[in-house]
C-alpha cells in the first residue's frame, strides 16, 4: 500500500505557472506508474498526465500537452507536475494516482491509490 500527499497548489493569474508535488510512502515507489487527474466543480474527474515507472513514457491529455510536464524522483518518492502558460480552465481540484499493475494508463479506475487533492485556482 501506498500513501500519496500532493501540495503546491494555489491561485495564480492567467499565464503564470505553479509546480505541484506528490509526495509517497513506502518503498516500493518505483514499482507504481503514476498519474495526475483533476477535477473541477459539477465534472467528472479527468486525466491530465501518467508517467511510467522508470520514467521512460509519458503520455499528456491534449489540453495541457505542451504547456503541463510530468516527471518523477525515485530516489525521493515524488512526482511532479510542471504547469506552464496557466488557463482558467485549468482550475480543479488537482489529484496524484498511483497504479500498481500494468502500463501506464488514462482512465481513474486503473489507478490503486489516490492523494486527497490540492486545489489549483487560475484568474483571468
Amino acid at each position: 500500500q501506498v500513501q500519496l500527499v500532493e501540495s503546491g497548489g494555489g491561485l495564480v493569474q492567467a499565464g503564470g505557472s505553479l509546480s505541484l508535488s506528490c509526495a509517497a510512502s513506502g518503498r516500493t515507489f518505483s514499482s507504481y506508474v503514476m498519474g495526475w487527474f483533476r477535477q473541477a466543480p459539477g465534472k467528472e474527474r479527468e486525466f491530465v498526465a501518467t508517467i511510467g515507472r522508470s520514467a521512460g513514457s509519458t503520455y499528456y491529455a491534449d489540453s495541457v500537452k505542451g504547456r503541463f510536464t510530468i516527471s518523477r524522483d525515485n530516489a525521493k518518492n515524488t512526482v511532479y507536475l510542471q504547469m506552464n502558460s496557466l488557463k482558467p480552465e485549468d482550475t480543479a481540484v488537482y489529484y496524484c494516482a498511483a497504479r500498481q499493475l500494468g502500463p501506464i494508463a488514462t482512465t481513474p479506475k486503473g489507478y490503486n491509490y489516490w492523494g486527497q487533492g490540492t486545489q489549483v485556482t487560475v484568474s483571468s
